[in-house]
This record gives C-alpha cells, sequence and structure tokens, in this order.
C-alpha cells in the first residue's frame, strides 16, 4: 500500500526523511504494535476519547489535549484505552528538530515523552495547527499554498523541502504551545526562595557575567551564605550550575544557527573557545562541531 494512502500498513511506519501527518477517529480493538520502534519520532495529540502508549514499562493514557512522543527506535505499541469508546488523534511521523529537546518534558527518560495536559484555551489553535500541517503536506511550491487540506483528506506526505519545512514549522507551533502551556512541574520543596530567584537568573541569561558576588548580591546574600546555601539546596555550586546552563544554551545554539563554534562559545559566556571545546566534549561526549553535524536529540 503506498504511504499516502488513506491509511498507512497497520505496523508500518514511514522512513525519517519524511514527514507524515494523518488524522484518525477509531473503534475500540485498533491497536498498532512496533517492536523494533520506528526510525522516525513520533507525535500523538488526542483530540477525543482516550489512548493508550506503552514504551515498556511505561505507560501514558492519553486524553483531549495530551501530547505523547516516541523517540526513534523506541519500542512500543498504541491502542484505545480499555473502556473508551474510541480515539480521536492526530499523528505526525518525521525527524525532529533538534532545538525541540528541552520542550519535551520526559516521561520515563527512555524514548517516551508525555506533555500533559495542556489547557482547553490552547487547543482549538493547536488543532489548527495540524490542520495547517495537513495541507502543507501536499504544497508542491508551484502555486499559493492552499489554504485548507481537502475534506476528504486523512493522511498527507511531504515529499518536497519546502512542503517539509512548513509542516515541520507547524508542528514546531504544537510543541511549543503544548510544552509552554503544560501543567508546570511542582516546585521542589523546602528550597529556599533565594536559591530560586539565583537559578531563574542564571537561567534567564546564562551568557551574563554572573559570578558569586553577583548573584549573591542580586538575592541579598554574602557570597560565603549565598554559595553554601546555594550548593547545600542545589547539590552543586552556583559556578557548576552556571556551566550547565551555558552548556545547554550552546547546545540550542548549535542545534538552531549557523554561528562558528567560536561565536556560540562567545555567545554562550564561554571566554575561551578551547576551554569550549572541553567541557562540553566532557557534558555532551563530543566537540561542539561533530555535536551539530550528528543534528540529532541528545538528552538532558
Amino acid at each position: 500500500m503506498p504511504v499516502n494512502a488513506d491509511r498507512l500498513p497497520e505496523a508500518a511506519a514511514p522512513p525519517p526523511g519524511l514527514v507524515v501527518v494523518g488524522h484518525y477517529d477509531e473503534p475500540p480493538g485498533y491497536g498498532i504494535s512496533r517492536p523494533g520502534g520506528a526510525e522516525s519520532w513520533l507525535f500523538l495529540w488526542t483530540t477525543g476519547g482516550r489512548g493508550r502508549v506503552r514504551r515498556g514499562r511505561a505507560e501514558v493514557v492519553a486524553g483531549t489535549g495530551d501530547l505523547v512522543v516516541l523517540a526513534p527506535g523506541a519500542p512500543h505499541q498504541y491502542a484505545v484505552a480499555p473502556g473508551a469508546a474510541g480515539w480521536r488523534f492526530w499523528w505526525v511521523h518525521c525527524q525532529a528538530r533538534p532545538a525541540w529537546a528541552p520542550w519535551l518534558r520526559p516521561y520515563d527518560g527512555d524514548g517516551l515523552y508525555a506533555v500533559t495536559p495542556t489547557p482547553a484555551a490552547v487547543h482549538g489553535r493547536v488543532e489548527a495547527a495540524f490542520g495547517r500541517m495537513l495541507a502543507d503536506a501536499r504544497w508542491t511550491g508551484t502555486e499559493p499554498p492552499p489554504a485548507a487540506a481537502p475534506r476528504h483528506d486523512r493522511v498527507a506526505v511531504a515529499h518536497g523541502t519546502a512542503a517539509r519545512e512548513l509542516a515541520l514549522s507547524s508542528l514546531e507551533e504544537v510543541v511549543l504551545l503544548t510544552a509552554a502551556t503544560a501543567r508546570p512541574p511542582a516546585v521542589r520543596p523546602g528550597i529556599d526562595e533565594r536559591v530560586r530567584r539565583a537559578e531563574a537568573l542564571i537561567a534567564a541569561d546564562p551568557a551574563a557575567p554572573h559570578t558569586v558576588r553577583s548573584l549573591a548580591a542580586r538575592v541579598s546574600l554574602s557570597p560565603s551564605r549565598f554559595a553554601h546555601l546555594f550548593a547545600e539546596q542545589s547539590g552543586r555550586s552556583p559556578m557548576r550550575a552556571l556551566r550547565e546552563a551555558r552548556l545547554r544554551h550552546a547546545a540550542r545554539l548549535l542545534e538552531g544557527s549557523d554561528l562558528s563554534v567560536e561565536r556560540v562559545a562567545a555567545a554562550s559566556g564561554f571566554a575561551s573557545p578551547f576551554h569550549f571545546n572541553r567541557v562540553f566534549r566532557d557534558r555532551y561526549g563530543v566537540p561542539p562541531g561533530v555535536y551539530r553535524a550528528r543534528g540529532s536529540m541528545v538528552g538532558e
């Protein structure tokens, strides 16, 4: 069966170079099993009913407004959840953009991500983004982009470069919207407000010339008291936390820009490119240039 038919073969998944988007409304009994996983990333967004997604021992029951993501090579199963009247959902197979990594909140840390739940206020915009993906996937680039997909369209494959980039841009909007509006993680109990403020200052601008003294001044503590409190409550020194934040920032720049490695180092707060190369290799296992060339999502 061709990949752009009304339905993909039950256990089939497209190769990673394609962007394939579809919308299904399935009755009880529907299910997919991929013991070897898929070559591409799989995004599942539920619009009605309930679906059950399994990866090893981890399981997610997805309801309306839940985004579940499966990484390439992760053996998985998904089906209409037991007791549900059905499951309506959008799905996308694609090569995920590396910059999406920090937006996906790991559910089990081993290839299954559940960004959930998102408020009803953003469901319409997310749904519209998926609709644009379905329409744009068929765009050839030789005529104006379609305003909407034909009513009968349930599955579309983005073959052309322009169509793929448009589809991925819409999917990026979905990932960002769901990650930004999902229920935030619980605040760690017992963490001093001044430590949280210092962590927020580092996260907001990791490239700034922060020092123990400057951070301590911002939270109204002496440098020695601040350094002791921060290490006691976070398990790392302020300068180690700053270095880790700078490395994450550098990784995002390598993934999402064409800046040279030297400029990435400077833009991330590293004064020495040599030092940057060394600590980046220590953190990610490869030099910055190799990390960029691989273009793969490296775990946080």
